[in-house]
């Protein structure tokens, strides 16, 4: 095979990678590292992307223990089965708030704007949100149940921000806008 030979300076940790690489592929160092760039330049997109950074967000959101995986069908039958006849348990709807007006102060010093909220919520797969014009969103729910509670827990923990929120509620989105307080 001809081409251009270089030169390369390996970390401790490359060089080890390497090492393993070639004993795995029974292949030589050259082919191993040529068969990784050509996959490295294939997948260049995906290994620069940010969904890196996103798990690295999941990583340590399920790390700390404080956020967990939940099957979205699981969610639903959950929202589904706290409605009564007269809507939801009061003593669910009490929980709720508490763990909102607990968020109050987290989202106050941790973010700065309505948008880094619902990006956030929006990680955490509660909704989706599209941004309109300026500083209003157009929020979309998986479902109803989903909307009711979570346009509950907006409401509830949005409160010490330094700015206010308009809702606007329809069938089955929300359109929220950030104005001056």
């Amino acid at each position: 095979m001809t081409g251009d030979r270089v030169t390369v300076s390996l970390t401790e940790e490359a060089q080890s990678a390497l090492e393993d690489l070639t004993e795995r592929t029974e292949e030589n160092r050259s082919e191993v590292i040529r068969e990784a760039i050509s996959f490295y330049a294939a997948n260049f997109e995906s290994a620069r992307a940010s969904d890196s950074d996103d798990l690295q967000t999941y990583y340590r959101m399920l790390n700390t223990g404080e956020h967990v995986l939940l099957d979205v069908d699981l969610l639903h039958a959950f929202l589904d089965n706290v409605e009564g006849e007269d809507g939801p348990d009061p003593a669910f709807l009490e929980t709720v708030d508490r763990v909102a007006e607990y968020h109050t102060q987290e989202y106050a010093q941790r973010f700065d704007s309505l948008g880094e909220i619902l990006e956030w919520l929006s990680f955490c797969g509660f909704l989706t949100v599209r941004e309109t014009e300026g500083d209003s969103y157009q929020v979309v729910f998986p479902s109803e149940s989903v909307r009711w509670f979570m346009t509950r827990f907006i409401q509830g923990s949005i409160g010490d921000l330094p700015f206010e929120v308009e809702i606007e509620e329809s069938l089955s989105k929300v359109l929220l806008k950030e104005c001056e307080s």
